[in-house]
């Protein structure tokens, strides 16, 4: 089925900001995280980009394959925002095209390409040398809708219970548990 982009989805343009603050992908609090930055596009897009620190090596000077899937992953995932859908990784496949300096800021672009029942597939491909640069990365994804309950139940405690006494982190959490 076609992806369907939420009517109260973040308009194009908006930042997302970060759905959790020790989100190693998208949250402020993690010291060596990715501080990806998301934005909006039009119909079931998304922009986003991040540059490679040192803390993110694995070869000398290059970014590290994982850092670089988390990233991929971090960007996909946030497509559910536009959606208004809580979703987890099912499945990521990530091409490596052509190395990642450290100091590269690596522009990714993601859009949903399907939506069938809880499944959710998606697609995303990150660019170094601007949004037009050459492609560095690819990913196809499916990811799958779940309850918040999913990371009640499965969370650690104490995290669960600081999110929980966080009020942005309950009203996100309420606005994401309306059906569309």
């Amino acid at each position: 089925m076609k992806p369907v982009r939420h009517p109260d989805a973040p308009a194009p343009g908006e930042l997302l900001g970060a759905h959790y603050e020790q989100c190693f992908g998208c949250g402020g609090g993690q010291s060596h995280g990715l501080h990806l930055q998301a934005r909006a596009g039009e119909g079931v897009t998304i922009t986003a980009e991040f540059t490679v620190q040192s803390a993110h090596q694995g070869a000398p000077g290059l970014a590290h394959g994982g850092v670089l899937t988390s990233a991929l992953d971090e960007t996909l995932g946030s497509l559910n925002w536009l959606l208004r859908k809580i979703a987890v990784t099912g499945r990521l496949e990530t091409d490596f095209v052509r190395p990642v300096p450290v100091g590269t800021t690596l522009y990714l672009e993601a859009e949903v390409t399907a939506v069938a029942g809880r499944k959710i597939y998606s697609t995303a491909t990150g660019r170094i040398g601007g949004p037009e640069g050459a492609v560095a990365v690819r990913a196809e994804a499916l990811f799958i809708e779940v309850h918040v309950e999913h990371f009640v139940n499965h969370g650690r405690e104490e995290e669960i219970q600081a999110a929980m006494s966080d009020p942005d982190q309950v009203r996100r959490a309420r606005a994401f548990e309306v059906n569309p």
